[in-house]
């Protein structure tokens, strides 16, 4: 049924339980796996021109960061036995990202962690995997 799927990582012991998931659907369903971390762009400052962190400092660190999420995703699908495409990319949204990345990979499914939060918080809180659900038009299944 599902032949492409994206499984975005930030690291956190949440998505943890969305990448497991996505593994074992892939090899369920005979899938390729991607996965993708998106990293912050660099937060530039018309006000002062004085940066606590040198732009690539801070660029290079976030490549750094970005790229050991994808690296532990891979490992674990490569456990077991499942090979798995990795990427990073730089954006604004994280749930931007996502959803384009999704399109551009022709992707079948989106799995995703959810903190779970309710009312109020999660109002004000939102989230991205809220964002992504409301603004895409594939299948995303969300982990708790």
């Amino acid at each position: 049924m599902f032949k492409r799927i994206l499984v975005p990582t930030d690291g956190s012991d949440i998505t943890a339980h969305a990448v497991d998931t996505a593994i074992q659907l892939a090899k369920v369903h005979g899938a390729q796996l991607l996965t993708l971390s998106v990293m912050e762009p660099f937060p530039y400052s018309a006000v002062s021109e004085i940066q606590p962190v040198p732009p690539q400092e801070f660029l290079d660190a976030q490549q750094r960061v970005a790229t050991k999420r994808v690296e532990v995703v891979s490992a674990a699908a490569a456990a077991q036995g499942l090979a798995c495409r990795a990427h990073t990319v730089e954006a604004l949204h994280a749930w931007e990202a996502i959803i384009d990345h999704a399109k551009n990979e022709e992707v079948d499914l989106i799995v995703m962690a959810s903190h779970g939060r309710r009312g109020v918080a999660a109002l004000l809180l939102g989230s991205e995997t809220q964002k992504v659900l409301t603004h895409t038009d594939l299948p995303v299944l969300i982990v708790k």
